[in-house]
């Protein structure tokens, strides 16, 4: 109905494993073996991400990604998914976003499995960076001519003044969430020089890890919403910075609160683009978070979602004709989901979906706007 051609989703590691070794959940297997087949056969190409965040509970309870044995797990969770699906996948995704499962799950603590603390994130860290090059190898020898990214999530990051300390404070924050994972993917290594305090990474480290950080990948998946404006922080420990918040600096924001700045966008494949021999970029997730409503009619009204979209497709647009290589475009989120930490609360999606009415789909403005916009690109 809406046209678009191409779909991203992401493989359950629970629902194929449930224990997360061992014996296959043959049923959820299946699941996606139909998935596939049924977007092929509608003529929608499927883009399929190995691991997005959902690690099988008995594997945490040995502690996850904080234990070095998640690389050969996750390797042979990897050639299961890539044996099945290989034949029919060609468009891969090996991690999503890793600084937010490893930052906010092993150092925050906001999101599962709420651990906090330097030696958590960095041995988490460092076991995603290597299972994420493990993954593509494995995803490069199994599948039928694959082609392999991963997904960052990447935001501009400026100082709120000029002043030195709070150019510096940007400058920290700016290495820590933008490229402490890619970098490494990359063959750069971890950015330490700019991130001493977590140099016990390090400490963690077997001789081969070094060289085996780097991935074989194909693509860069860039994943944008916002930009952070930082100021210097005495009492933030670590890494003395901290957030000035959209709400507090009085500029537009969305539910989740982050503020809308669609240059961010365009800021962000500029960056990616300046890294030497960076592969193409696709950005895999852009979106915003409304509140939405059902009106007498039955319909969703979403103005702001659709300004959101028009804006940001428009400065992926200018970078491309800047001669940037971004090759596609993936909007966050086909249908409103579960948003983690925030539950159902925040609606992300171009459809939408009443709980309250046995999960009835509507097709929102934004929805029918994107829609016509790829109908519009098309030859």
């Amino acid at each position: 109905m809406m046209g678009i051609p191409h779909f991203r989703f992401s493989l359950s590691w629970p629902r194929i494993l449930p224990n997360g070794t061992g014996a296959i959940n043959q049923k959820g297997l299946d699941f996606y073996d139909r998935l596939v087949d049924d977007c092929l056969e509608q003529s929608i190409t499927p883009w399929v991400t190995l691991y997005h965040w959902d690690l099988p509970q008995q594997l945490e309870n040995l502690g996850g990604w904080t234990n070095r044995d998640v690389v050969g797990w996750f390797e042979s969770y990897s050639e299961i998914c890539a044996n099945k699906l290989g034949d029919r996948v060609k468009n891969w995704m090996v991690l999503n976003e890793p600084m937010a499962f490893c930052g906010a799950g092993y150092f925050l603590g906001i999101h599962a499995p709420g651990k906090t603390g330097r030696k958590n994130f960095t041995r988490a860290a460092l076991h995603a960076s290597l299972s994420l090059a493990r993954g593509a190898d494995v995803l490069r020898a199994t599948a039928q001519n694959p082609h392999i990214g991963s997904t960052f999530s990447m935001s501009h990051v400026e100082p709120i003044s000029s002043s030195l300390r709070d150019i510096e404070a940007a400058d920290r924050v700016d290495h820590l969430l933008n490229f402490f994972f890619i970098h490494p993917a990359l063959g750069k290594g971890f950015p330490l020089d700019k991130l001493k305090f977590l140099n016990q990474i390090t400490d963690h480290m077997k001789p081969d890890d070094e060289k085996n950080l780097k991935a074989n990948l194909d693509f860069i998946g860039l994943q944008n919403y916002t930009r952070e404006v930082v100021k210097h922080s005495w009492i933030t420990p670590f890494i003395k910075a901290s957030m000035v918040s959209a709400k507090k600096r009085s500029v537009p924001y969305t539910e989740m609160g982050w503020e809308v700045w669609p240059d961010s966008i365009y800021q962000s494949i500029k960056k990616v683009s300046a890294i030497p021999n960076a592969p193409p970029i696709f950005i895999t997730e852009n979106g915003a978070a409304f509140k939405d409503t059902l009106d007498a009619e039955g319909r969703v009204i979403d103005e702001r979602r659709k300004q959101y979209l028009q804006d940001h497709i428009g400065m992926v647009m200018k970078a491309r004709s800047e001669g940037h290589d971004v090759r596609g475009y993936f909007v966050w989120s086909l249908t409103d989901n579960f948003e983690w930490a925030e539950g159902y609360r925040p609606r992300f999606g171009l459809v939408h979906i009443n709980y309250d009415d046995g999960l009835k789909r509507t097709i929102k403005e934004s929805g029918h706007w994107y829609a016509s916009h790829i109908r519009s690109q098309q030859p």
